[in-house]
């Protein structure tokens, strides 16, 4: 491997940007990392996040070497072991648990703590279905979001990004893109100055994003998709449609029309807490304003009702045949551009025994302590569900119990990692071979090995390999190079947005944009190929056909919706124990209403005790008016060490939302009180 000079790559994090890079090396070290100037959509910039990323690569914190327990559960004492002892105490007790209970006594826990496509849904996948363990249903994220726009559009389609930067009206709905998404708001920059584009941010916190807009509207949580009803009740009323685009590319508007006569601005108003001139001065916005483009976010579909949100906001562009306009639209996601043959690459077929049982990722607490048969074994990697799953005490709980073998494969020893029988130590994506599929622009890319693997830290996919032979299974698709896997994934002819792209050409090209065609004219993924705005779908499957509000679950007598929001230097968990970050982030706070502050004397810069029958928190107030009355938010999930008490997942419920199996993070609920000193 090269000691010296400057590397092509790519942000692992997941993030819809996923930024080309360039890593300078000098000595076989890594020395800077800056986004790769080149790239056609990041341009050059990059995040505080993966600018300090080599802070995180070289953490002093970071495994070197397998680690044993020798203490009890949570204690944090280990001891160094092998790899050859760590694989063959893993595979000795995974032998014995599939002869006396089954292979679904097995369950592996993972997100995309790392969005190489490999790492995160190659060799594990094909490992774990030929062990016939037990399905994770990886949901946490995006899945009741995507489940509701693919009602409405079929699948993960929208604007091209970059033609964004024609658009007039930009609207960020439900997400703090400054701190998410930032070059999407560096496109609506460009349209501001070049187009006098006026920038429109609807959220429940006036986060970085909302401090940027032309006009920020504050709601109050979950009632998003009766807003965006509002605005189709006067578009429909003051006949800003687009008939000709209804006619020729939707079903059900004449139905949607006379549904949404219910939804008078008055009515919405007392729902959604935004005032109704308001709600005219947004549709009358909207409906006259062209391209108008509409950045739909990931915070609202966290609610119980977070899929059918996303099914609504996803009408509005066809009522005004934005669709058809460069720079009009939406943006939920884009996957499906880039989609690949994933069956090749995580070969289900593997699976023999199809009624494998599946277990939500957000229940992983209540699965841990009440499934049964029970959860003898988990297996962790690319995730910290001890801080990032909702009710993290019933996590912790299920964690401590001394029957349960953990394993954890990561960089760090996480809160998980620190109930873990056997901790792993994980290779960064720099120190592998992957491809990277962003879900927001169009461009695929490869990441090649830029350093050596760090102290004994293997790769998923070399450690599932390792754990293949200790296990004695000797099928082929266990034993295939990362090359070999990512040409069987890029071979995918029923996407013909491909066409070109493969392993020898990523090798020349390191990204490749895939060619899109514009949806419309077009056939859409929808049962009836056009956008869906009455959905015979959603009948069929118990919800109602048309957009509609649906209130949120009663979630308990505490007075204040709680929001726990991503802050601007982490992601999830990931940088939460890396002092750089944390010095960048400063401390966990609460954002509260004054006029809710008030009659609980609680003033700027109070220790704030945030609790309900979950759990409780200790966090710094910061009051004011970023939030309506009635809401809390928080921003990041921060490490919860040393007896401070700010882990906030303990907070949140881990019901299931509307759709897709989601979570509901954002549908809470809890009291305040400050903490008086001594």
């Amino acid at each position: 491997m090269q000691q010296d000079g400057v590397f092509r790559s790519v942000c692992s994090l997941d993030c819809p940007d996923q930024c080309g890079l360039l890593l300078h090396k000098r000595d076989g070290k890594i020395v800077k990392v800056e986004g790769d100037p080149e790239h056609p959509v990041t341009r050059g910039h990059i995040c505080n996040k993966v600018r300090n990323m080599t802070e995180r690569i070289y953490d002093e914190k970071r495994l070197h070497y397998p680690l044993k327990r020798v203490g009890a559960k949570g204690e944090g004492k280990f001891e160094r072991v092998s790899w050859d002892e760590a694989i063959r105490t893993i595979t000795t007790r995974w032998k014995d648990l599939i002869e006396s209970d089954g292979p679904e006594s097995i369950l592996p826990y993972s997100f995309y703590g790392n969005m190489g496509r490999l790492t995160a849904e190659g060799m594990d996948r094909r490992f774990f279905n030929q062990l016939g363990a037990s399905q994770l249903d990886r949901t946490i994220c995006s899945s009741a979001g995507s489940v509701g726009y693919s009602y409405t559009m079929g699948s993960s389609l929208g604007v091209d990004p970059e033609d964004t930067i024609e658009s007039k009206l930009i609207i960020f709905w439900g997400i703090n893109a400054a701190s998410t998404n930032m070059h999407q708001v560096a496109l609506a920059q460009k349209a501001r100055k070049q187009n006098g584009a006026k920038i429109i941010v609807i959220d429940v916190h006036k986060n970085q994003t909302g401090r940027l807009a032309d006009w920020f509207i504050p709601i109050l949580p979950g009632t998003d998709s009766a807003l965006a009803l509002g605005v189709m009740h006067i578009l429909f009323a003051e006949a800003m449609v687009d008939f000709d685009f209804l006619q020729t590319y939707t079903v059900g508007h004449e139905e949607l029309r006379e549904h949404v006569s219910q939804y008078d601005p008055d009515t919405v108003s007392t729902i959604t807490g935004v005032p109704a001139e308001d709600i005219y001065k947004l549709a009358r916005l909207y409906g006259t304003t062209s391209p108008a483009f509409i950045r739909i976010g990931n915070g609202p579909q966290h609610h119980d009702n977070g899929g059918m949100f996303v099914r609504t906001v996803s009408c509005l562009p066809a009522l005004t045949g934005q669709w058809q306009i460069k720079g009009g639209g939406a943006i939920k996601g884009n996957s499906a551009y880039l989609a690949f043959n994933t069956n090749g690459l995580q070969r289900p077929d593997l699976l023999k025994k199809k009624t494998t049982r599946t277990i939500n990722m957000n229940q992983i607490g209540d699965a841990l302590l009440t499934l049964d048969p029970p959860i003898q074994s988990l297996y962790v990697y690319g995730s910290n569900p001890a801080v990032v799953a909702p009710s993290s005490q019933k996590v912790r709980e299920g964690l401590r119990r001394e029957d349960l073998f953990l394993v954890v494969h990561d960089l760090f020893l996480t809160e998980t990692a620190m109930y873990a029988d056997l901790v792993l130590p994980a290779t960064s994506s720099f120190e592998n071979t992957d491809f990277y599929t962003s879900y927001w622009h169009h461009y695929i890319q490869l990441q090649q090995p830029v350093m050596e693997p760090y102290g004994e830290s293997k790769s998923n996919v070399e450690v599932f390999q390792l754990l293949a032979k200790g296990m004695g299974l000797d099928e082929p698709a266990l034993e295939e190079t990362e090359a070999e896997m990512i040409a069987t994934a890029l071979d995918y002819p029923r996407n013909p947005g491909l066409k070109g792209i493969n392993y020898d050409a990523l090798v020349k090209h390191s990204y490749m944009k895939a060619t899109v065609k514009p949806m419309f004219p077009g056939r859409l993924a929808t049962p009836s190929g056009k956008i869906e705005l009455y959905s015979e779908r959603m009948h069929e499957a118990g919800h109602p056909p048309l957009p509609t509000y649906v209130p949120l679950i009663n979630d308990g007598d505490h007075p204040f919706q709680f929001v726990p929001g991503p802050n601007h230097n982490f992601l999830n968990s990931t940088f939460s124990t890396n002092l750089k970050h944390v010095t960048l982030e400063k401390e966990p706070r609460v954002h509260i209403n004054q006029k809710d502050a008030l009659p609980l004397g609680i003033g700027d810069g109070d220790q704030v005790r945030v609790w309900n029958d979950r759990g409780e928190c200790v966090l710094k107030a910061t009051v004011g008016e970023s939030v309506l009355p009635g809401v809390v938010v928080t921003q990041g999930l921060w490490a919860d060490r040393d007896g401070a008490k700010q882990l906030v997942n303990q907070l949140t419920p881990d019901r299931i939302a509307d759709m897709g199996g989601g979570a509901t993070f954002f549908s809470g609920r809890v009291s305040l009180e400050r903490i008086r000193k001594n």
